[in-house]
């Protein structure tokens, strides 16, 4: 499975304004019916910002057949039914109505 790919999918989803959530060995891609769209990892709490509002953002995948790479833009964490952002320029951003159940059981 190549992660850009996925990252692509997740990031029309969020355009066509289609929540989904899909797994990729340890991480976690999902879409909103706002036009957000994500990337975590929540082993290590990373998060990259893929799509807001419909936009793209500018974002680093980087892979070969056998590794990955990626650009982290963000750490995150979640508080009761609040996904909280926090940049890596210290920047904290709450954000509600995001699929908190199913990330906190890993997609399932």
């Amino acid at each position: 499975m190549s992660i850009s790919k996925e990252a692509r999918y997740i990031i029309q989803r969020a355009q066509n304004r289609d929540g989904r959530l899909v797994t990729l060995n340890q991480l976690i891609l999902f879409s909103t019916p706002t036009g957000d769209a994500w990337m975590l990892d929540p082993e290590d709490g990373l998060a990259l910002c893929l799509a807001q509002d419909g936009e793209v953002q500018p974002y680093v995948i980087a892979e070969t057949s056998d590794r990955f790479a990626i650009e982290w833009k963000a750490h995150y964490r979640i508080e009761g039914r609040v996904f909280v952002v926090i940049e890596h320029s210290g920047r904290e951003r709450r954000i509600l109505g995001y699929p908190i159940a199913q990330i906190e059981n890993g997609g399932n």
